[in-house]
């Protein structure tokens, strides 16, 4: 039976869950409480994520990322920092601060499809971007080791993070209906994180429906990245041996660390 991961609820930390508890399709389950995923770790408060044991932390941010914001985490926990967009072109973050402040563009973008097609395009490089082939690489190696509990995160915890989780479970042999599914829980906590620039973006004339799309996930991302892998590498078994270059024990490794 699959569980609904559990989600932890620590101020100035967004979308923090457990990445286990769904069914896998050979009867077993995804470990959970060795393996967490969420925002930034930045504006942590209290004690932070130091009552999970995390043993390190993956950073999935960029540079100018983690400058706004560097993690908080204990003393004893290590931080891995795997650039997976440093060779991508544009960010959307580079506009975003013009996008919230001006209704007018940021209608003009969702209009335009501009949106959909910088996520989309983002959703193809976590696949084939030689800095993200090469982050999720080391990820999946790096958990493969393990035998403490660990977190991996980007910023708000739900492209770069909800593929390495969606690509991570498909592995384990979840359902793709219950990846799916996980990968959607993320639109929610995102977008009520972002409540105070929703109120200022309808204080500025501006109507909140239309910031949805820059904070949530949907659906055709995810299918996005499986499209993808399916056109250059086949399957997603085919992606973690051609495109990350790893071996079957690393896949085996995982299973063996992260199923019961």
């Amino acid at each position: 039976m699959t569980e609904t991961p559990a989600a932890f609820l620590i101020p100035g930390i967004v979308n923090l869950r457990d990445a286990g508890g769904q069914a896998s399709v050979d009867g077993r389950r995804v470990r959970t409480g060795v393996l967490f995923r969420s925002g930034q770790l930045g504006r942590t408060e209290g004690d932070g994520v130091a009552h999970l044991g995390l043993s390190v932390v993956f950073d999935l941010r960029g540079v100018d990322e983690l400058a706004a914001a560097p993690d908080l985490v204990p003393d004893d926990v290590e931080l891995v920092h795997l650039d997976v967009l440093a060779d991508s072109e544009e960010r959307i973050a580079t506009h975003l601060a013009d996008l919230i402040s001006r209704p007018d563009l940021l209608t003009e973008a969702v209009d335009s499809g501009a949106i959909d097609d910088h996520y989309r395009a983002t959703y193809r490089n976590l696949v084939l971007l030689d800095s993200a082939r090469a982050s999720y690489a080391t990820l999946f190696t790096r958990l493969a080791e393990l035998d403490r509990p660990a977190l991996f995160h980007c910023t708000a915890g739900k492209d770069r993070t909800g593929w390495a989780a969606a690509a991570l479970l498909s592995l384990l042999g979840v359902e793709d209906r219950v990846v799916t599914e996980d990968y959607l829980r993320s639109s929610a906590p995102v977008i009520e994180s972002f409540a105070a620039v929703f109120d200022g973006f309808a204080a500025a004339g501006g109507d909140r429906a239309a910031l949805v799309p820059l904070f949530a996930v949907t659906e055709g991302y995810l299918q996005e990245s499986h499209d993808t892998v399916r056109e250059h590498f086949g399957s997603l078994d085919g992606w973690f041996r051609d495109g990350l270059g790893l071996g079957d024990d690393v896949a085996d490794r995982l299973r063996a660390r992260l199923l019961v």
